[in-house]
């Protein structure tokens, strides 16, 4: 398969607000108002299944993936956290690291899965959530920067 596929969205675009970017892969974060630090690992070329890579690949990029999973838990300390790699809508290798919370919009089904809890109904504890999430944002996106550039690669 090529290394870039002008048809494919995440070979034309970033995917996202591009938080770090390797020679492998990138990490994105993803604007979901639902979901704050939402982000997504991406492989820079155009692969659609994680067996496309050599095992040093899949290496790399789980590597990252759990990076992204950690510095989510230590920072924003959802309930729990989603991987999901889909690709069935676009077929280029990218994994999916959500926080979740258990009062959250979907909860406990996919963010893909029609919402149980409609716009305007939402919890005070969840729009509270929402705000310290929010509010953890720029110390998250410096510490996965960080984890990154240090834990990942030495």
């Amino acid at each position: 398969m090529s290394a870039h596929d002008p048809n494919c969205p995440l070979c034309r675009e970033d995917g996202g607000t591009v938080l770090w970017r390797g020679p492998h892969l990138r990490v994105i974060e993803v604007d979901d108002a639902d979901y704050p630090g939402f982000t997504r690992v991406i492989w820079q070329g155009h692969l659609p299944e994680m067996t496309s890579l050599s095992t040093h690949g899949r290496d790399v990029m789980m590597r990252a993936v759990y990076a992204v999973e950690h510095v989510q838990r230590e920072i924003l300390a959802p309930d729990k956290i989603n991987l999901a790699s889909l690709g069935n809508m676009v077929p280029h290798l990218h994994w999916h690291v959500i926080p979740r919370w258990r009062d959250d919009r979907h909860y406990p089904d996919a963010i893909w899965a029609p919402p149980r809890v409609a716009p305007g109904t939402e919890s005070p504890q969840w729009l509270a959530n929402q705000a310290r999430t929010r509010q953890l944002l720029p110390r998250y996106r410096n510490r996965l920067v960080e984890a990154m550039n240090t834990l990942l690669w030495h």
